[in-house]
């Protein structure tokens, strides 16, 4: 069984634990390959360009380094460029990463889709606040894959049981902006479908504006 999700609160107040699931026959593989195992520039941000606008983030190397080198692996392969933010739920997060969401014709499995391997969790002292970048996952603690999401607002309730290894420096707006997009209620009943597509243009890695 395969399941794609984050747990949180909503606005009212309503303990949630929401996601898709499909039975998986094939065995996951549990690590990338190891020709993309390699080391990756530590002095490197990612600008992320969607149909809302661009976000950069900063990469925390230090607290979640494979987390860090797999997202940058896969940006630099162009896998999440075509994707979209599938889920949404204001005061939250937005939730994005997944390949299958290239195809509206595959709307009914978004949210379960994986770059073919899982990675180790690396839970870290870092907070889950507004503009982290942290790895969604299923209740397994090692399921996390290319799935992500930006908090929108703090989540203590997440911290040190989701992998947080990045946050948004500039494009704060824009991540309000697609936060308040509207949705509907999606297949599990849960008001986290966007009504407009929210793509996921580009994912960049680029060098690290001078400070």
């Amino acid at each position: 069984m395969r399941c794609f999700l984050i747990t949180g609160l909503l606005s009212l107040g309503l303990g949630l634990t929401a996601g898709y699931c499909q039975d998986e026959k094939k065995e996951t593989k549990t690590e990338p390959a190891k020709e993309e195992q390699k080391a990756v520039n530590a002095n490197e941000v990612a600008v992320i360009k969607t149909s809302a606008g661009e976000m950069t983030v900063e990469f925390w190397s230090d607290a979640a380094p494979k987390t860090v080198e797999n997202f940058k692996v896969l940006a630099k392969k162009g896998f999440y460029d075509g994707t979209a933010f599938h889920r949404i739920i204001k005061g939250f997060m937005i939730q994005g990463g997944d390949p299958l969401t290239k195809d509206p014709t595959a709307e009914a499995r978004w949210g379960t889709g994986d770059p073919g391997y899982k990675i180790k969790a690396e839970f870290n002292d870092r907070p889950h606040v507004k503009g982290v970048l942290s790895m969604a996952r299923s209740a397994n603690p090692d399921s996390a894959g290319s799935q992500f999401f930006i908090c929108l607002d703090t989540a203590p309730h997440l911290d040190k049981k989701y992998t947080a290894f990045g946050k948004v420096t500039k494009g704060l707006d824009i991540l309000e902006a697609i936060g308040n997009t509207p949705v509907s209620p999606s297949a599990t009943g849960e008001p986290s479908k966007p009504q407009k597509r929210i793509e996921v243009q580009s994912v960049k890695i680029v060098p690290a504006p001078a400070k």
